[in-house]
């Protein structure tokens, strides 16, 4: 998503504090525009701020997030590692030991013959992509505009890997097997985002994912999935995670965007490739010295919200349902839940006030109701229009439908409240 002034002030507070608990991908998206005003920095620094101490007063938040978490809530964490690892064997050095029982799960977990682990995403996908290009001998990229890479990553593939992306579709839905055949110059690579995040964390019906990448193969061409949110499409496609990546030549995944590990990533497919991809990460400086602390919270969220994540995605469903009835019910002039029936556990909530407003109006929820519903930042959708992602995990549970429309009853007097001011 964009920036806002207030995530703007997150970015802001995310680095003046190494970044601890930021999602990777809001941190990268953050940053302060040049010539921002001052006074619009200091007021968005104390919603901010504002929303962190609601999140973490509230008794009850639908969307309870770890990136607002405290150091102390995370290492807790690790206090049942020994559950996944033997923790009386030696740390890992370089990228050993439980590093490597987190490549091999999650391997045999994808279906692939190999598994390497990153640091982060950004770096793994880097690395993979530029592995297939010197394969093919085609350093082009063929993605949706509202990719990651495309979105969030300072033109990385560019700039840093010498790839070079051309854009399939921009339409804020997956690309089409027409226009991947359709494409006026030739790529080695197709790159598909499962759930493409930006379009709503959308994901195409099974057959519309088998025959894009078929076109890919029709023009000789690998497919390389950015699975980040990957684990949690099962539900979707009505298959198996390993029969999904199956489709793939490689497949991305994340360990905290689903699994609520502390950072860190994965890149799975043939061994070869994986084996060229370690050195390429050693290149890339993703060949730390100790890395137990990330490798035992992945292995920890393999274990234990992995089997969960179908849970999420149809709560998910009624979560969403619940929140378009409320806003009927409290006479909201028009919102919109998109997907309607989310294809994943994340969704996307559509408003037609101005940012600040619904932005103040969810905080004050937190603050005076004990109940927070929106715990992300809400971003500018376009003039009079507001968007905001709602995630469904282990704390939403807790909330029935007749909780949500309750809830959104709430919020929308405080709307109208904080609009009429």
């Amino acid at each position: 998503m964009s920036d806002t002034a207030e995530q703007a002030a997150e970015e802001a507070h995310g680095r003046a504090a190494c970044e601890a608990g930021e999602p990777a991908e809001e941190a990268g998206e953050l940053a302060t525009e040049a010539g921002e005003p001052a006074a619009e920095e200091s007021a968005a620094m104390l919603r901010y701020e504002r929303r962190r101490v609601a999140h973490r007063a509230a008794g009850r938040v639908l969307s309870r997030t770890s990136a607002l978490a405290t150091v102390r809530e995370r290492l807790a964490l690790l206090d049942s590692a020994g559950d996944v690892y033997d923790l009386d064997e030696p740390a890992d050095i370089y990228g050993n030991g439980v590093v490597e029982a987190l490549e091999e799960r999650t391997a045999g977990l994808l279906g692939m013959e190999a598994a390497a682990f990153f640091p982060t995403g950004t770096m793994a996908q880097q690395v993979a992509l530029r592995c297939w290009a010197a394969r093919t001998g085609n350093p082009t990229v063929a993605l949706h505009a509202l990719a990651h890479p495309e979105m969030h990553e300072r033109h990385a593939f560019s700039q840093v890997s010498g790839l070079r992306p051309v854009r399939l579709a921009s339409e804020p839905r997956m690309p089409t097997a027409d226009e991947v055949r359709g494409l006026d110059e030739p790529f080695g690579t197709l790159m598909l985002e499962l759930p493409l995040r930006e379009a709503g964390f959308v994901l195409p019906s099974w057959e519309e994912l088998t025959e894009v990448v078929e076109a890919a193969r029709e023009r000789d061409a690998v497919v390389h999935f950015d699975g980040a949110r990957l684990w949690e499409s099962t539900t979707h496609f009505g298959r198996p995670v390993d029969e999904i990546a199956g489709l793939a030549d490689s497949v991305y995944v994340s360990f905290y965007k689903s699994l609520d590990a502390y950072a860190g990533a994965a890149i799975a497919g043939p061994r070869t490739l994986v084996d060229e991809a370690k050195a390429w990460r050693h290149r890339y400086g993703g060949r730390l010295f100790h890395q137990f602390p990330t490798a035992l919270s992945a292995l920890l969220g393999l274990e234990r919200e992995l089997p969960r994540l179908p849970e999420y995605v149809r709560h998910a469903r009624v979560v969403a349902a619940a929140l378009r009835e409320g806003f009927a019910a409290a006479g909201a002039p028009w919102a919109r839940v998109h997907p309607e029936e989310p294809h994943t556990n994340e969704f996307q909530v559509w408003l037609p006030y101005d940012v600040d407003v619904v932005a103040e109006a969810a905080i004050r929820q937190g603050e005076q109701t004990d109940a927070l519903l929106f715990a992300r930042p809400w971003d500018r959708g376009g003039p009079g229009l507001a968007v905001t992602e709602v995630e469904v995990r282990a704390a939403a549970l807790e909330w029935t439908a007749e909780d949500v429309r309750r809830a959104v009853a709430d919020f929308v007097a405080l709307v109208e409240k904080v609009a009429g001011e």
